[in-house]
């Protein structure tokens, strides 16, 4: 694994809060329930820093956070170059528009479909693919806050047909839709089983409206993502969005079509 510098930061404090308490790498372990080997694998960049484990240690060293602010900066640092800036905007929104016809979009998924994705569809492996896992589940933090932005999303109805990770990844999968759908911010619709070619199928596209001036987009494919400023094409998203979102149900339907699928992967 590539060391990153914000991994090679943390070690660095890891290691000099340690000392500072005059704990070794084996006393330290039996303060937070982990072995010496994880404290040393840690210290040494050759393990990345799991929540739990970051958690323990900031507190058991009194560290006051600061563990936690480097992993969090680990986690942005491990997201592919092109896609950090998109993060930073997404995080910011005041609302977000998504079209998904292949998989759930990340800021959906659970922490076992997004590793069996990742496994199946991305060049990482070992803790590298365990950071891309961390750093997607870190930016549904955006829903949970205070005031989240206002998150509509549009499914193909092939998604619930997909077996990521297979039939009880896919029941929890589906099963948190519907848990997540029900949040006040959150609308969920799916195009219905048997819906003929549409402007959707393209490809998947995220548009964000920012506090601020004018809307962005995001488009994905197989090389890298690409932000989308210019204002014709913004336009020419949200045109294919409206198109889209006409082709599917209502929420309430779209809850309840979600439920009985998830019931259906047993």
């Amino acid at each position: 694994m590539d060391r990153l510098p914000m991994l090679e930061l943390f070690a660095g404090e890891l290691r000099r809060l340690r000392v500072r308490a005059g704990l070794s790498q084996e006393a330290l372990g039996e303060r937070i329930n982990y072995s010496a080997s994880l404290v040393a694998g840690v210290e040494q960049c050759r393990r990345p820093p799991r929540e739990g484990f970051t958690l323990r240690c900031d507190d058991v060293l009194q560290a006051e956070g600061l563990l936690v602010r480097i992993r969090d900066a680990i986690l942005k640092e491990s997201l592919m170059p092109w896609f950090r800036e998109w993060v930073t905007i997404e995080q910011e929104a005041t609302g977000l528009r998504n079209f998904e016809p292949l998989v759930v979009p990340g800021l959906l998924q659970t922490e076992a479909y997004a590793r069996a994705l990742n496994e199946g569809a991305s060049q990482f492996v070992g803790d590298e693919m365990e950071q891309q896992v961390a750093a997607r589940l870190a930016r549904q933090a955006v829903l949970a806050r205070p005031a989240p932005p206002q998150l509509v999303v549009v499914l193909d109805y092939t998604v619930l047909e997909r077996p990521v990770g297979g039939p009880k990844v896919m029941r929890e999968q589906l099963r948190h839709l519907v848990e997540v759908g029900r949040r006040p911010r959150v609308h969920l619709h799916v195009v219905p089983k048997g819906t003929g070619a549409y402007p959707g199928l393209n490809g998947a596209f995220v548009i964000a409206t920012p506090p601020e001036g004018d809307d962005l987009a995001y488009l994905d494919n197989q090389l890298q993502g690409t932000i989308v400023e210019r204002t014709v094409d913004v336009h020419s998203l949200r045109q294919t969005w409206e198109s889209v979102r006409a082709e599917a149900m209502p929420h309430g339907a779209t809850l309840t079509l979600i439920s009985e699928a998830a019931e259906s992967w047993t």
